[in-house]
């Protein structure tokens, strides 16, 4: 599958590692393709980040994704929802935290070092969906920006800090349509 990727894709992916390593995490996630998608100069996905106006907003982008993290993975819509049946996750999230300690509900941290870094199912997705994405688009490489697409194509978090930033996936396309071919 990577033979497919063009290197600015091949650099996320390694900067997604190093993000992972940098963590502690056993598993490459979202969150890491993200921020070293962030870090890219000089890709398609780069220019459209900083089309949007996003390029410059990694500490909102991480601290939203912190927080979302925090409350053991509840995104900002689910948070919305439960509160509309009654349900005040602060309140739950500051209960655990009070008996387990700040960060309690946040997941997937470990010390070790695993020889190879595994992809959490999220991000096994993402690379998925950017696969199809690039198929769909009729390009024979994987880019940064089917990357870019694919995580704002998706529910979670990530698309829920990127949209908080401007960056959704018609935003992304339309500025990807104003891109000259090469």
């Amino acid at each position: 599958m990577f033979e497919r990727f063009t290197q600015g894709a091949r650099d996320v992916v390694t900067g997604a590692v190093g993000y992972a390593d940098g963590a502690g995490e056993s598993a490459i996630t979202e969150e890491h393709l993200l921020m070293a998608l962030l870090d890219a100069r000089g890709t398609k996905g780069s220019f459209v980040l900083t089309s949007l106006g996003a390029a410059g907003w990694r500490d909102e982008l991480s601290g939203a994704l912190a927080e979302t993290r925090r409350r053991g993975g509840v995104s900002q819509a689910d948070l919305e929802a439960l509160a509309g049946l009654g349900v005040d996750v602060d309140a739950i999230v500051a209960r655990v935290e009070e008996a387990h300690g700040e960060g309690a509900l946040a997941a997937g941290a470990t010390r070790t070092r695993p020889l190879r870094r595994p992809l959490a199912p999220g991000a096994r997705e993402v690379l998925r969906s950017a696969l199809r994405i690039a198929a769909g688009r009729g390009d024979r490489r994987l880019g940064d920006e089917h990357l870019l697409l694919a995580l704002t194509g998706r529910r979670g978090a990530v698309a829920e800090a990127l949209a908080g930033c401007g960056v959704s996936y018609g935003a992304v396309e339309r500025v990807l349509g104003e891109v000259p071919a090469g």
